[in-house]
């Protein structure tokens, strides 16, 4: 049975995403389609890399991941199939998938010449995006589409800066329970912190002096740091809203100092 993943901002208020799913299962009636997300922040691609480049990796291999997120049309717009990790993505190239396929994993890119057919140009997820999917999930090949091409519109997200006794990260993600997600990975940090003692410092007096393994590690309502199934620094209130409660957002700094 064919996949189809949909990881898109047109939320679940409007008609928009059902007629993306109706046409899908009109031209593959089999298909299996999946919802990863719906409720991306209109236009916020770097949210929308988190979220797929998290998850795909459950799917099996041949799965194809359609997104549309910031996906207007325009004269010049480019859409492109990307194969990697023997998965199927398409989509806008607006430097999403480069946020989390690393150049690497990328075994082919292909430029889309798929052309809009009717006057509603606003819409192109419809007649370029769902089409080439159909067209991948029915075992199509990808030259079919267009022309191979060697490189994605790149986009970057900022970095952590390392210094001698310091890490400043910053948050990258708050999910739904409201955990505030960093940039900071489990390898940076166990390679940094090298048996040294540590502060965490966010919120300008907020601190933790402990990594732990689960949320229930502490007592309910306590603030905690734990490394999430993303890999990534977690800053978490147990059974509590930590973006919330502690006004944590989106680019604020995190900074772990070793002693």
């Amino acid at each position: 049975m064919p996949i189809i993943t949909l990881t898109t901002d047109l939320g679940i208020k409007d008609f928009y995403l059902a007629a993306v799913k109706g046409f899908i299962l009109s031209n593959l009636p089999e298909t299996k389609i999946v919802d990863i997300t719906h409720q991306v922040p209109s236009f916020n691609i770097t949210q929308a890399a988190f979220i797929l480049g998290n998850a795909f990796h459950y799917f099996p291999e041949g799965t194809v991941h359609l997104v549309s997120v910031d996906n207007s049309y325009q004269a010049d717009a480019k859409f492109v199939a990307v194969k990697a990790h023997g998965h199927y993505f398409i989509g806008p190239d607006n430097g999403i998938f480069s946020l989390f396929l690393q150049n690497e994993n990328i075994e082919k890119i292909v430029k889309i010449n798929l052309r809009i057919l009717d006057d509603y140009k606003h819409f192109p997820i419809k007649d370029i995006l769902v089409k080439s999917a159909v067209h991948l999930a029915k075992g199509g090949s990808m030259e079919f589409l267009g022309r191979k091409i060697n490189h994605l519109n790149v986009r970057t997200i900022i970095q952590p800066v390392i210094n001698k006794d310091q890490i400043r990260g910053s948050i990258i993600y708050v999910d739904s329970f409201r955990n505030a997600i960093t940039n900071i990975t489990r390898e940076l940090f166990e390679k940094e912190v090298a048996g040294r003692a540590f502060t965490i410092l966010f919120k300008r007096n907020e601190t933790l002096e402990t990594i732990h393994t689960q949320y229930s590690d502490v007592l309910e309502g306590e603030k905690l740091a734990l490394f999430g199934i993303t890999g990534y620094l977690e800053i978490a209130i147990n059974k509590g809203e930590a973006a919330t409660l502690l006004g944590l957002h989106t680019g604020e700094a995190i900074i772990i100092n070793f002693k």
